[in-house]
């Protein structure tokens, strides 16, 4: 369906002997070690997605500012303002999240993990909206691969569920929400 910019694959390891001088961290912390590696990817992700939906959002901007409809550019028309103000606006909310857990995870904050799951929730979702109100704008030319929103459309909406799904990026919330005793 999308993802094409970027090769996956497997790796199985089965029965593997690690020598005690090769070993990261100690003996039985790999879970640990892994889940704190993954507040990293969570940003990384969500860095994706803005990247993403800035891309789109720039597209949309400049086709609304060309297409001609009774007369006048799209982009002239209320609600096609509208959309792209409020596109602009949860771009600009999800960056700021994004900066934010990045500076979190940095300093080593104890709320490093909260606010990477967070931004990853927020950016993943919102972002991918972004890209679809981009398509919508762009109209039926939208959905055609001959213009490149399709494509970030497909390759966003997996964003959602890397490094842990949105899902689960609620439960992670709600808590390290309880563990900070958030009131």
């Amino acid at each position: 369906m999308g993802w094409r910019s970027q090769p996956t694959g497997s790796v199985n390891l089965d029965k593997v002997f690690v020598p005690h001088q090769n070993m990261l961290g100690q003996q039985g912390s790999g879970f640990k070690i892994a889940m704190h590696a993954l507040d990293g990817g969570r940003i990384n992700i969500a860095a994706c997605s803005v990247g993403g939906a800035s891309f789109c959002l720039d597209y949309a901007w400049r086709y609304a500012s060309e297409r001609q409809q009774f007369g006048q550019p799209i982009g002239s028309f209320q609600a096609n303002q509208f959309k792209l103000a409020d596109m602009a606006t949860n771009l600009e909310a999800s960056r700021a999240m994004v900066r934010g857990a990045a500076a979190a995870l940095d300093s080593q904050s104890p709320r490093a993990t909260l606010a990477a799951a967070m931004a990853k929730r927020f950016a993943t979702d919102t972002c991918f909206g972004i890209a679809d109100d981009a398509l919508q704008l762009l109209g039926g030319y939208g959905y055609l691969q001959d213009h490149p929103v399709e494509r970030y459309c497909r390759d966003l909406r997996v964003h959602s569920i890397l490094e842990g799904t949105n899902e689960i990026m609620r439960v992670i919330i709600h808590r390290q929400l309880q563990r900070l005793d958030y009131h």
